[in-house]
């Protein structure tokens, strides 16, 4: 991934999530650029938006098209016009627009239930969007500026559960640990499952806390290299039945530890920025996506790769196993998901066409039926794997997209959107074909 952000990125944290109350409506049309809107009047005037509000007409976001100088529809065109992917590999989404088309939308897996505008996710490097997780269909970790929060959706309660502005020490001493911690840590991914959290950090930094317990459990640097953005991390358990973590750093490693006694089980090193990787549910095989056209998959024990996958025009940053352990996908920044079957590689049974920017998350549901595709802003798609991918539902919204989760039990699935004037949670329930009232059961 890019080490330097794009002239128009932000470079202080603190502005991140800035609140600007001006009397113009304005429009922001680069990845990462941060306002969609600053509100024509009072800035309190934006609220929450409930199912029951959305249905009577609401914007799903409290967006007051009625008081603005352009209607809904108009906005959406400019954006879709004006939108500047941002790109490593030069025309790659060009290229992919001529020979793509997109899935069929209209589908309706997921429904509007609630935006909660008292969280507010934040993002502090463009290409890097996987800052959203939920442990339950009630549950959400994310980060917003220098502070990992917990909103719980039952309780409408928002708490800080960790501030990395100030100093973070582990409260534990396990060999490897940097016992002094760190100051001021600007966290770049995270990942929560179960009750484990792994923060990484702009500079190699890992942060690994058990949320049942105060304090910090581990700190350490993967690497002093100045160029050590710990650009992913994914939390899963290992065939012995421990609980692990891997992380992918700009510096071309993986490196996987366990989160029983926070030791370096593989570092496993490759010719590029790694940007993503994943285990594959029989834990045998690991996607490694970065700075590069190819995916590869390796052998997780030793680290060699035993097959690539190539169809990609750019940059990859998103991967993601589907639950049998055949299919995955991987997101790219030539605006395409791409799925793979392990058993064929040749091509990718499915080319997934998106809007405006480059996938930045991929996540497949826990019973295998959905696979979640967002795109840096404005955009979220669902598609039906029992189809073949060939339908999808289309969430439609304005902002940066901080990160998607889906809860474990796939319930739920919450899309954090960052901007200046909109910040908010969205939460979509599960849609049941016998249908009920909205209710928390």
């Amino acid at each position: 991934m890019d080490y330097r952000m794009p002239d128009n990125e932000v470079d202080e944290i603190d502005y991140i999530a800035d609140e600007i109350d001006v009397l113009d409506f304005v429009m922001d049309d680069v990845e990462g650029g941060g306002g969609v809107f600053e509100v024509v009047d009072d800035y309190d005037m934006v609220t929450d938006t409930s199912s029951a509000q959305a249905r009577r007409g609401k914007d799903i976001q409290g967006i007051p098209w009625e008081r603005l100088k352009i209607t809904r529809e108009s906005y959406r065109r400019t954006r879709l016009e004006q939108y500047q992917n941002y790109e490593n590999i030069p025309l790659s989404g060009e290229a992919v627009d001529k020979k793509c088309k997109q899935k069929q939308k209209g589908a309706n897996y997921y429904e509007f239930f609630h935006n909660t505008r008292l969280v507010k996710p934040t993002i502090l490097h463009f290409q890097l969007r996987n800052l959203v997780w939920a442990t339950s269909k009630h549950d959400v970790y994310l980060m917003s500026n220098y502070s990992m929060m917990h909103w719980s959706s039952l309780s409408y309660n928002l708490t800080e559960v960790l501030n990395f502005s100030g100093h973070v020490a582990p409260t534990e001493k396990h060999a490897g640990s940097l016992l002094e911690g760190f100051t001021q840590t600007q966290i770049s991914t995270l990942a929560v499952k179960d009750d484990f959290l792994v923060a990484g950090g702009f500079q190699g930094e890992l942060a690994c806390k058990r949320l049942d317990k105060q304090g910090v459990s581990f700190c350490t640097r993967t690497t002093y290299e100045e160029n050590a953005i710990t650009n992913a991390v994914e939390i899963y358990d290992s065939l012995s039945g421990e609980m692990h973590f891997m992380a992918s750093n700009n510096d071309g490693g993986v490196r996987e530890y366990d989160m029983e006694r926070f030791q370096l089980v593989n570092h496993f090193r490759f010719p590029w920025p790694v940007n993503h990787s994943s285990m594959s549910p029989d834990r045998k095989l690991i996607t490694v996506v970065g700075d590069h056209l190819d995916g590869l998959i390796v052998d997780s024990s030793n680290g060699k790769t035993v097959a690539s996958v190539q169809g990609h025009l750019d940059y990859s940053f998103a991967s993601a196993w589907h639950p049998d352990g055949t299919l995955f996908a991987t997101g790219n920044q030539d605006k395409t998901c791409r799925v793979w079957d392990l058993r064929n590689l040749s091509n990718p049974v499915s080319v997934l066409k998106v809007n405006m920017g480059a996938v930045r998350s991929v996540r497949f549901s826990s019973d295998g039926q959905f696979l979640v595709v967002a795109e840096p802003a404005d955009f979220v798609h669902i598609y039906d794997t029992k189809l073949n991918c060939e339908k999808r539902e289309e969430i439609d919204l304005f902002g940066e997209i901080s990160g998607v989760s889906l809860s474990p039990d796939d319930e739920t699935l919450y899309i954090g959107v960052w901007d200046r004037t909109y910040a908010s949670l969205l939460q979509y329930n599960k849609r049941h074909k016998y249908g009920y009232l909205d209710s928390f059961v």
